[in-house]
């Protein structure tokens, strides 16, 4: 089965993609798996890729592409993949199915994890770390015996500035502006479905379950 992840900050979708990836034994593809293993491999288009992000660099379409038709194109994809990170663009999912038809193969489905922004707000401002031991909680998921203080040292909590209300509020705005056409485009083309983020991680994962239960491997 061949699948494509999407989601927002704090939707879930690390979690349900380990999930899925151990469920249907299919590689996760990440962009930064992606360009990590080219880099390492010393192929022409990774060390394309790696000039452009020593020097901190986007890398251009034309090298991401490039690089995503030649991991689609290992064995390890034969039965399927999980895409997450890639594509970001309108440009570059058109590159995907043009790539795809060249494999003779076909996106299933691509699944987005739907989670109320107010909800992904919760969950992303939630956070807090130790300023001693770098111990991590979350006020709603893990919130520490004490309020204010480390379990493990009693150092005192504080919370990163990106995890404040007014840059996850950006962030999350910016996300959302970016993913519509992308939503838009799989919509259109009719592989687009959307899972209800909002429930425990386990029901989410059944609900993804049962709807690539009738995809064959």
């Amino acid at each position: 089965m061949n699948l494509v992840l999407m989601g927002l900050p704090g939707a879930g979708k690390g979690t349900q993609a380990e999930k899925i990836v151990e469920h249907y034994d299919i590689p996760h593809i990440s962009t930064g798996d992606m360009f990590r293993a080219a880099i390492k491999e010393g192929t022409q288009l990774g060390l394309k890729a790696k000039s452009f992000m020593d020097q901190g660099e986007l890398v251009p379409d034309e090298v991401t592409i490039g690089i995503v038709r030649e991991r689609l194109n290992k064995q390890d994809c034969e039965n399927g993949f999980l895409l997450d990170g890639f594509p970001r663009t309108v440009a570059q999912a058109e590159a995907l199915e043009s790539i795809l038809e060249d494999l003779n193969k076909r996106i299933d489905y691509v699944i987005n994890i739907d989670v109320d922004q107010s909800i992904l707000m919760e969950r992303l401002t939630g956070r807090r770390i130790c300023k001693d031991c770098g111990a991590t909680y979350h006020l709603v998921f893990n919130p520490p015996a004490q309020e204010g203080g480390c379990d493990k040292c009693g150092g005192e909590l504080y919370q990163r500035a990106d995890d404040n209300a007014e840059t996850v509020s950006t962030r999350l705005s910016v996300n959302v502006k970016q993913s519509k056409p992308l939503l838009d485009f799989y919509q259109e083309k009719g592989y687009l479905r959307n899972i209800n983020g909002n429930q425990d991680i386990n029901i989410v994962f059944d609900d993804v379950r049962k709807l690539l239960g009738g995809v064959k491997q």
